[in-house]
């Protein structure tokens, strides 16, 4: 089965394994002169090959050592990486990229048109010896014509389709650029990035060192070395964090930013851009029932879920687009539901469910801010004789059954996707793979297929606007919020980011001066 890209939460990643599985030879180092940074992550890798990786918490270490022909900053912008420069026609149908010279992958060769060619054909299944496990880049696979080498320098890509928003598909996450006579990428990871691979130890660290001879002079690295330790949960971490272990963790909870010593770190507040919701599969009783879908997002207090779980930190939404993307970002819906008793009564009744009824929350127990806000969902529902359970399941069976098989009734889990807004709304079409809650709707297919195609900026917004509308009427599941990111930082480090897509950019870091 071809896998899509999604993006999970990692506020609070936890998996039930012993203390001991926060592994790793690397010990922290203090001092100002160190040239070794460890940071802390919650979740193994899934693939160490980036067309292969899915998970969110896989590309933050992979977009170190893999780059797109474009690249992201931390203001959001996409910037050319791998190609130096790039035109766009004026019906959005073809896409011509210059590439840059001097541009070397970790093995000491220089990327030719070849490469770029085999990238995307291959990250788009084009390529059918090399189909399996691809993590399908949709846009690629879906709406590419041809992808062409004009000359020794030069790529063209035409698409069957205008869609203004093709490049946001091209970055690290979804189009890596990797050498074409390359094979053992999921066994030593060749890139173009700033750092490049030094080893692996599943359950316990992901290390890479500086990349001497990366063409970023002005982002070239100022560390040696990191260190990826990978820990069973996040008190593992913490516990790490504190005794020393670790100079960088990204997914603080609020209890902990309270616990930390003021004078070894700092708190680093941002973003995560994420629609973190209870999604609720439209086909599986009783949420095959619009009335019960619309009760439930009457019974939450969105609100409410922060404060319990984030002290107050993060933002209401109200459909499966968050504030980053401003153009597109429809405001009104972060309050079009709010807690009214009456109304879920009157729906639970209009849906035959007066007298109460009961279903099932499946979280993947490695997420443990997603279990922490399903459990406070069981007690705001509780009021109106809604009686959910929490299934706990490991993160493959989350994968298999909900993501996968669709074999689940509700979930508490955070999406993402990349700059292109086209991202995160193009997984309600109806025959999306990734269509996971099983939503359908005819008007918002061919609205969606309208705003990838125009070119004209104010009505692009418009539409998407209107798709989030259409989801919030149909209650297509229960939008929460958009959490914030606490991340505790050595305070003898400087220069962490904060980027509008989920990474951890190390070429910034740096040790402060004494």
């Amino acid at each position: 089965m071809k896998k899509q890209k999604f993006i999970f939460l990692t506020l609070a990643l936890v998996m039930s394994i012993a203390l001991c599985a926060c592994g790793g030879d690397k010990k922290k180092t203090e001092n100002a002169d160190s040239s070794s940074v460890v940071v802390g992550i919650t979740q193994d890798l899934d693939s160490l090959d980036p067309h292969k990786a899915v998970a969110a918490g896989t590309h933050e270490v992979l977009f170190n050592v893999f780059e797109g022909l474009v690249k992201p900053d931390e203001k959001g912008n996409l910037n050319p990486a791998v190609a130096s420069e790039y035109k766009v026609n004026e019906k959005g149908t073809e896409y011509t990229f210059t590439l840059r010279d001097g541009v070397f992958f970790h093995n000491g060769k220089e990327v030719t048109v070849n490469d770029v060619v085999y990238s995307m054909k291959r990250a788009g299944g084009l390529l059918e010896e090399e189909s399996s496990d691809i993590n399908i880049n949709s846009a690629i696979q879906k709406n590419v014509k041809t992808i062409e080498a004009v000359d020794d320098g030069t790529v063209a890509v035409t698409l069957k389709e205008p869609d203004t928003e093709f490049l946001a598909y091209l970055t690290e996450s979804d189009c890596a650029i990797i050498p074409a006579d390359y094979k053992e990428q999921n066994k030593a990871p060749i890139g173009t990035g700033p750092f490049k691979f030094v080893s692996y130890a599943p359950l316990k660290s992901f290390v890479m060192e500086k990349y001497e001879e990366y063409w970023n002079k002005e982002k070239m690295p100022h560390i040696k070395e990191t260190v990826f330790k990978i820990c069973s949960n996040t008190d593992t971490a913490f516990l790490e964090l504190q005794s020393g272990g670790i100079d960088i963790f990204p997914y603080l909870t609020e209890e902990q930013s309270n616990q930390l010593s003021k004078d070894k770190f700092k708190v680093e507040i941002g973003n995560m851009n994420l629609v973190q919701g209870l999604f609720l599969n439209n086909k599986k009783a009783p949420f095959d029932n619009p009335h019960v879908r619309e009760a439930l997002n009457y019974a939450i207090d969105r609100q409410a879920v922060i404060d319990m779980v984030a002290g107050g930190n993060g933002t209401v939404i109200g459909s499966n687009m968050f504030p980053g993307l401003s153009k597109y970002y429809n405001q009104e819906e972060a309050s079009r539901y709010t807690r009214q008793p009456d109304k879920v009564k009157e729906q639970l009744k209009l849906a035959g469910y007066e007298d109460g009824l009961s279903f099932t929350i499946t979280v993947p127990s490695n997420y443990q801010y997603h279990v922490d806000t399903a459990q406070v969902i069981v007690e705001q529902l509780k009021e109106f004789g809604i009686n959910a359970e929490i299934n706990l399941v490991d993160w493959s069976t989350w994968l298999s059954d909900v993501y996968t098989n669709r074999d689940y009734q509700a979930t508490v889990i955070g999406l993402d996707g990349n700059l292109s807004p086209k991202d995160l709304m193009e997984r309600y079409v109806s025959t999306a793979d990734n269509n996971f809650v099983n939503y359908s709707s005819e008007a918002y297919d061919k609205l969606l297929a309208k705003a990838v195609s125009v070119t004209e900026q104010k009505e692009k917004e418009i539409s998407y606007k209107k798709l989030q509308s259409i989801l919030a009427e149909d209650s297509a599941s229960v939008y929460l919020q958009d959490p914030a990111l606490l991340v505790a930082v050595n305070k003898n480090i400087e220069g962490y980011q904060f980027y509008p897509v989920y990474v951890q950019d190390m070429s910034s870091i740096q040790f402060a001066a004494k």
